[in-house]
């Protein structure tokens, strides 16, 4: 199955689904909560993280030129007698509103080897959402898997975006093929590894090169895919075969 060709309206569509499942589960844990998959953050933290997001993206986003904003906090300032909650809403309901009336061929700043443009920033917004929501509710207990094709689109943003960047988690030396397969979206991904550098192979090039076998396959849900590209779950997890060393090349959080 080809990669999903998602549009703006289809991550906006997730952020709609995502954002208020997010607001759900924070509005039901103590803003002093341990979130275990981002060790160190309360709730509170993550809350405020995710609207620092927000509030930086929407000053730019918009601006049609890709000059490069100033450097974000990694949390939104808050105002006094106003809950992280009640910040997090204000600025999720801006964004989307912004994002509604946005063309993603407008010229838009981003940080990754990507076309500069307002595109990206539904994509990357709607990715960033989902997997916090999983962080929120994994705080009470809960954690639903990510939608199967935005999860799809989120291992392909990774392999894409975060790695061509040279994002990842461990710096190191890594050689060979890595193949990952999404058993419910019924989508494969080949990246080829050479040092520091990497490349996301299309079927026919992969079968048209001598050296086309993966050291290692990685095959589970493609929110799994996901969650373990992003540090959330550990490959062990998936079903492994081959090198597992160079997994620890694909991490970027």
């Amino acid at each position: 199955m080809s990669r999903l060709h998602a549009t703006k309206d289809f991550w906006i569509g997730a952020l709609r689904v995502d954002g208020p499942a997010f607001a759900a589960a924070v509005a039901e844990a103590p803003p002093e909560t341990p979130v275990l998959s981002c060790p160190g953050w309360t709730v509170a933290d993550l809350t405020l993280h995710l609207a620092g997001l927000y509030h930086w993206v929407h000053s730019f986003a918009g601006a049609g030129d890709t000059t490069q904003p100033a450097r974000r906090d990694d949390a939104a300032e808050l105002p006094a007698g106003v809950s992280p909650l009640q910040l997090w809403q204000h600025e999720y309901d801006q964004l989307v509103t912004l994002f509604d009336a946005l063309d993603p061929e407008a010229p838009a700043w981003n940080p990754m080897p990507q076309p500069k443009k307002a595109g990206f920033w539904p994509r990357r917004v709607a990715h960033e959402t989902a997997v916090h929501r999983w962080d929120a509710q994994l705080a009470i207990a809960a954690g639903d898997p990510i939608e199967t094709k935005l999860a799809a689109d989120g291992v392909s943003e990774v392999l894409d975006t975060w790695l061509p960047a040279g994002k990842r988690r461990n710096r190191g030396q890594w050689q060979g093929v890595v193949h990952l397969t999404a058993t419910d979206a019924a989508q494969d991904w080949y990246l080829r590894m050479r040092g520091e550098g990497v490349a996301l192979l299309d079927t026919a090039t992969v079968f048209g090169h001598d050296d086309h076998h993966a050291r290692v396959q990685v095959t589970g849900s493609a929110s799994d895919l996901l969650l373990a590209l992003w540090g959330r779950v550990s490959f062990d997890t998936l079903g492994v075969a081959g090198d597992r060393s160079l997994l620890e090349g694909l991490r970027v959080g």
